[in-house]
């Protein structure tokens, strides 16, 4: 074992079990020792502690009550904007690493979020996917992944809570659910805040808080925030030209990938930058003392230019795939600058009314409404600057070239997108004698319109463009639900609980349509601008860079010369009911078990339309059908044994968890097999092409089963006044079966150019929907992006100064091991898709003026410059990309109260 990982694992069990003995030391002292003594009480009666700070209570909705997080039975992890602030978090993907057993990250496609919890995840980010983890604010259910990079600014509490929630919170989530609190207008009086932080990468970030108190009735809130950073990425124009006059590509001094888009642009458009401001208006009014309304206006908007992946020449050193000399780690060669236009408006309204003493009903409601258009450069030159050995013959023949290509350029666009959402929830909580429930409806409903385009423009055999352009104009998600949960305080130590929700959920495409072609020979997209000729005669050239033009492409107009659209129109419906069944002891006041079975469940799902046999005759020789290639929802149950405490004399709070998960019907995108069909030459396969009679399709399908165990620990230490460790253990065993159909085809030329393990023969059995995969036993596999151990440590000591002023170094240190970011597991040297452990660390000093009325704050945030991968993969051969951790950031943050 490496030693870092002997240490760093010995250091958590270490804590595990000095926890545990303390627990037991606090037991054995009497239902009285560990009483919390109101820290208030205690300042007021001037008795100073021996020991350090004592843990504040912090509250959590989770269960749809305000209840203390220690008194939760859920695994729940909760974070203030002080605790944001300190972590330099702006946009959700900043917490990874800080709670057990999750992992978010920017994926690079349609501005989204992917979220990771417990090993379950979603990779469809189109209008078509729907989230693993179920993403709100406030408590409303947000359906666009999107949402989650709004910025969190001017927070309450951001409240994660992990394993499926199939009762209580919004559409069903088969991970978990994400919670963000905002500060809400209060009746305290006219007060506000402002902060400035200024930091590497011309890194500019202001935020305004301003809070109202207009009359006893009626308080305002208002709060505005605006980023600009430069993008970290080296980022270079590409003006590549094919160099092979051996095989025909002669430089002639034009560049030979797309120029369209390729213009000179300043750092603060790099890819990696930031460009982001939001504004929030809130509102309470109290009606009278029983009815409280709210209501608060969102805006976000986004103006970067996206995130990037870039080459990994660490992996590739000693090949013919290595990076050319001079190369840096963030070296980008741009033919398409990235350009995103996202703007988020949401409206929030609510109604609170206390009906009696032991009722109260609260009625919520939101609409949001999501526009975004953006274009990215989706190969980024990743071969271009490398010796390339180009096989097979120039273009210019009959056959044109099916081998290696000197050059690959691709793009796509969101040319315009609007996606419009609308949530409803009202909810009944009721007290009776030692009965709590809540009772609730849900109804979500949200129409989607997209145009979206992908384009190949330099495709084989002969060079011409393939692109295709989605055009969605009303595609639309319809979830509702009915919920209940009740706990029952059935003795005077135990409580009981049983929740239930029935979801319905259904998915349409109204006038959706698919045009153009990414195949061979079509000269559509050039719009007569352009003619390449015919292969193999003279004259026939492949366009050049400079060539292509903004009337090529780019509209529906524009793809209407493909001829006629495949036509969308189709809708599913799904329907399940969900539960959770508890029991909870409270074992002193301080300390607390629970044990519980929940399930959860996520929607399924259909694909464009298709032909069945992709216009072929089928194997029995009958034409294809008509096909959506639906999937159905994916499930899982959830066993979980959980322990919450303060010890200590309340100077250290302890949360442990250990879950067991049942992980079925996993929906998988990629390319999977459709049907057998005839090939057109009504010949047998030959050796060398032994799928040439198997259709498949870029679609989604329910397979396996995985079992997941895993031990997930927090904790919180006061150990001397001032002081404060906090942490956390993660351990996930995730176990994937019964996936009969992976195919083991990943990078099999360069595998056995490189002598790495070869890939199994293509299977060529009766089982049709085998036909032509490589097979390959991923039986006890680990899920992708879930390292099996993480761990987490920080330290901050407050050293109170004679003036009064108090100065606040604090470290931080995150810890994560191996991962794999694909289901093979592949650990191929060179070309494999994992991550090695590692660990990353944060340092900063704080200094606060008396009465906490400024504040300045220094940070350096990836202290050692980690170039951690948060996914790697390879592209046009044995390349490698990966998308790694920001690099180094430091700074000066100064903010001020009035």
């Amino acid at each position: 074992m490496h030693p870092t990982k002997r240490s760093l694992m010995s250091l958590a069990v270490a804590s595990a079990c000095s926890l545990v003995a303390l627990s037991a030391h606090a037991q054995q002292g009497g239902p009285d020792a560990a009483v919390a003594v109101p820290a208030a009480a205690e300042s007021a009666a001037g008795a100073p502690t021996t020991g350090g700070d004592q843990i504040p209570e912090v509250k959590v909705t989770a269960t749809r009550y305000s209840t203390s997080l220690l008194k939760t039975p859920l695994a729940v992890s909760a974070f203030n904007q002080e605790q944001l602030s300190r972590k330099g978090a702006t946009s959700l993907k900043d917490l990874t690493g800080e709670i057990p057993n999750v992992v978010i990250e920017s994926t690079g496609l349609d501005s989204a979020v992917q979220i990771t919890i417990r090993g379950i995840t979603s990779t469809n980010f189109t209008e078509t996917g729907d989230p693993a983890v179920g993403f709100h604010v406030d408590g409303m259910y947000s359906p666009r992944p999107q949402g989650a990079q709004a910025l969190m600014f001017d927070i309450e509490q951001v409240e994660v809570l992990r394993g499926p929630q199939g009762t209580l919170f919004g559409r069903n989530s088969t991970g978990g659910s994400v919670n963000v609190i905002s500060a809400k207008p209060d009746f305290g009086g006219n007060y506000g805040k402002a902060e400035i932080d200024i930091g590497n990468y011309r890194k500019k970030q202001v935020t305004v808080v301003q809070n109202v108190k207009v009359n006893d009735q009626l308080a305002l809130r208002g709060t505005f925030m605006k980023v600009k950073r430069d993008g970290y990425a080296n980022q270079m124009r590409d003006l590549s030209e094919a160099n092979a006059p051996q095989l025909g590509w002669v430089p002639d001094g034009l560049p030979d990938v797309d120029q369209r888009f390729n213009k000179v642009i300043g750092k603060d458009k790099f890819y990696t930058n930031q460009d982001q401001w939001a504004a929030r208006l809130s509102a309470a009014y109290k009606v009278n003392s029983d009815v409280m309304l709210r209501a608060a206006y969102e805006h976000f908007q986004d103006d970067g230019a996206g995130g990037a992946s870039f080459r990994d020449c660490d992996a590739t050193a000693g090949t013919r795939y290595t990076c050319a000399p001079g190369t840096g780690k963030w070296d980008l060669l741009v033919n398409v600058p990235g350009q995103v236009d996202m703007q988020i408006r949401t409206l929030r309204t609510g109604l609170s009314w206390t009906i009696n003493p032991t009722t109260t009903f609260d009625y919520t409601f939101q609409v949001a409404d999501q526009k975004r258009s953006e274009i990215t450069d989706d190969d980024m030159g990743m071969q271009h600057n490398a010796p390339f050995q180009i096989d097979g013959a120039y273009p210019n023949t009959p056959d044109g070239n099916w081998g290696r290509w000197p050059l690959t350029d691709s793009f796509h666009r969101t040319l315009s997108s609007r996606y419009v959402s609308t949530v409803h929830e009202a909810q009944l909580k009721q007290n009776v004698g030692n009965l709590q429930y809540v009772a609730g409806l849900f109804w979500m409903h949200e129409r989607n319109r997209i145009d979206y385009e992908q384009t190949h423009t330099i495709q084989k055999p002969y060079g011409d463009v393939g692109s295709v352009l989605y055009n969605q104009p009303n595609r639309q998600v319809d979830a509702k639900a009915v919920f209940a949960q009740a706990d029952w305080k059935f003795m005077p130590t135990w409580t009981g609980t049983l929740g239930a929700r029935y979801s319905s959920d259904s998915k349409e495409d109204k006038g959706g349509k698919v045009y153009g072609a990414n195949w061979k020979g079509d000269p559509a997209y050039y719009n007569g601008l352009f003619s390449q000729g015919t292969p193999g005669t003279p004259g026939f050239r492949v366009h050049n860079g400079t060539d292509l033009t903004d009337a090529m492409g780019g509209s529906v107009a524009a793809y209407r010369l493909y001829g006629a659209p495949t036509s969308n129109d189709h809708k599913e419906t799904w329907k399940k009911v969900t539960w959770r069944v508890g029991l909870q002891k409270q074992m002193t006041p301080n300390q607390m078990a629970y044990a519980s079975v929940s399930t959860g469940y996520k929607a399924g799902g259909f694909a464009d339309k298709s032909d069945s046999c992709n216009y072929h005759l089928c194997a029995d020789g009958k034409p294809g059908v008509v096909t959506f290639m639906p999937y159905g929802p994916e499930q899982v149950t959830n066993y979980e044994l959980g322990y919450k405490g303060k010890f200590l004399d309340n100077t250290l709070s302890l949360s442990a968890t250990a879950f067991f998960m049942k992980y079925k019907d996993m929906q998988l995108t990629g390319t999977y097999f459709v049907n057998q069909i005839i090939p057109d030459n009504g010949l047998p396969c030959p050796a060398d092409q032994p799928k040439c009679d198997v259709y498949e399709s870029w679609r989604t399908i329910n397979v396996g089963k995985v079992d997941i165990p895993g031990l997930e620990l927090e904790w919180d230490w006061r150990p001397w006044r001032g002081a404060r460790l906090g942490g956390g253990f993660a351990y996930i065993n995730t176990e994937v079966n019964d996936f009969r159909e992976f195919s083991d085809d990943y990078q099999c030329d360069v595998r056995t150019e490189l002598g790495l393990p070869p890939c199994p023969s293509a299977y060529t059995g009766d089982d049709k929907a085998l036909l032509g995969r490589r097979l390959y036993n991923i039986d006890g596999n680990h899920l992708p992006n879930t390292p099996k151990y993480q761990v987490n440590l920080n330290f901050s000591q407050e050293f109170t100064l004679a003036n009064g002023y108090r100065i606040t170094p604090y470290i931080k240190v995150n810890w994560r091991d191996k991962a794999y970011f694909d289901l093979r597991n592949s650990d191929f040297a060179h070309i494999g898709r994992y991550q090695k452990a590692y660990a990353m660390g944060d340092v900063s000093a704080r200094l606060d003026a008396p009465s906490d009325k400024w504040h300045a704050e220094v940070y350096v945030r990836n202290v050692a410059n980690s170039h951690a991968a948060l996914n790697r993969e390879s592209v046009n051969g044995g390349f490698m990309k990966a998308h790694y951790v920001e690099p180094r950031m430091f700074g000066l943050r100064i903010g001020a109260e009035y």
